[in-house]
């Protein structure tokens, strides 16, 4: 279809006013030894940043060590922790046996098989049926 007539086409100037077409700049094309340079350098660059990256992960202090330690940290507290109630328990019965009389008796019924003057002791047998 042919341009309407109305239709001009003018090149484009530059807003300081002058009349001369607006052109693209000429980019300078490396020769292709700077471009296998080039190339090389950015794989480089990036091996590095990989294995830098792989060894913060993965390394002997990487974040894999550091979650497995924070861990088994917390595994240590808790043992501890059970440890200290356990040893606070065995310094409470140690106080009552020195100190409880009842106690001490309860433990010599049990364990001895002690009895009070005055007592009688029944001895039960099972009988089996035959």
């Amino acid at each position: 279809m042919p341009p309407s007539p109305e239709i001009t086409l003018q090149p484009r100037t530059r807003r300081t006013g002058s009349a001369e077409p607006l052109r693209r700049q000429r980019v300078a094309v490396p020769a292709p030894e700077t471009l296998r340079w080039r190339t090389a350098l950015d794989y480089l660059l990036l091996f590095v940043t990989v294995v830098l990256v792989m060894d913060g992960l993965v390394g002997e202090k990487g974040l894999m060590e550091t979650v497995r330690a924070r861990q088994q940290s917390a595994e240590l507290a808790a043992k501890v922790q059970q440890l200290r109630d356990e040893n606070r328990a065995l310094l409470e019965r140690a106080r009552r046996l020195d100190k409880d009389p009842a106690t001490i008796e309860m433990l010599a019924r049990e364990e001895l098989g002690l009895i009070r003057p005055g007592e009688v002791l029944f001895i039960l047998k099972d009988v089996r049926n035959r």
